[in-house]
């Protein structure tokens, strides 16, 4: 309890550097996710349209995913150099093959006879695409969403060792200086962060599979 009570006093302490280095990690995070989000939707809606670039996006974002964290951050240095960039940039690549998978997983989950109805009141494909597929493929999207939000954020700590800030500065001159204290500064909000976000959107996720339960039930009878 008492490396608790050092980490609280120390993250409290406006020397301490923490709300700026939360405020860090929140924008790596947010911007990572942001940029991912319309690339892995965008690709997603691709190969679910067109097999041969499913084939070939399946396969790019299986082999990205074996990729650790730490060694595409180092990659990106004689690229990009060190700081904010690079490390978005990284994050990036590791939030969107979730989001590419759960994204073509949940078009092609919509069921064909639903597209036709669509097709057969006259509905174009943007029309079809936005109001039918993708609002039925959401609960299989919001997943992805999920899993890519949560790598994300904790992937983000590794940021510290191009510079790029964030909390992982914590956790890094913690076991640099063998103060488990200051270490605590760092993973322990990484940790609410991502049990919140695990909670949250599996709650939604919950709430959007029960909603297309019951419209699924109440269209034959209209």
């Amino acid at each position: 309890m008492e490396t608790f009570r050092l980490a609280v006093e120390y993250a409290l302490d406006p020397r301490s550097g923490f709300v700026p280095a939360l405020g860090r990690h929140l924008q790596l995070s947010f911007v990572a996710l942001g940029i991912a989000a319309v690339i892995g939707v965008a690709l997603g809606i691709a190969a679910s349209r067109w097999r041969p670039a499913a084939l070939v996006l399946d396969n790019a974002a299986g082999i990205v995913r074996v990729i650790p964290a730490l060694a595409l951050l180092f990659m990106l240095i004689p690229l990009l150099g060190t700081g904010f960039a690079p490390s978005v940039v990284a994050l990036t690549v590791l939030a969107v093959p979730p989001l590419l998978i759960n994204t073509e997983a949940g078009m092609r989950g919509v069921e064909p006879a639903i597209i036709e109805a669509g097709r057969g009141m006259g509905m174009t494909y943007p029309l079809l695409l936005l109001r039918v597929q993708l609002p039925l493929a959401l609960p299989v999207m919001l997943a992805g969403v999920r899993i890519a939000a949560l790598e994300v954020l904790a992937s983000a700590t590794l940021a510290t060792f191009i510079g790029g800030g964030g909390l992982g500065d914590f956790i890094s001159s913690g076991l640099s200086q063998g103060r488990n204290y200051i270490l605590l500064v760092g993973a322990v909000p990484v940790a609410l962060m991502a049990l919140v976000i695990e909670v949250g959107l599996s709650y939604v996720q919950r709430r959007l599979l029960r909603h297309r339960e019951q419209a699924a039930v109440a269209a034959p009878a209209m």
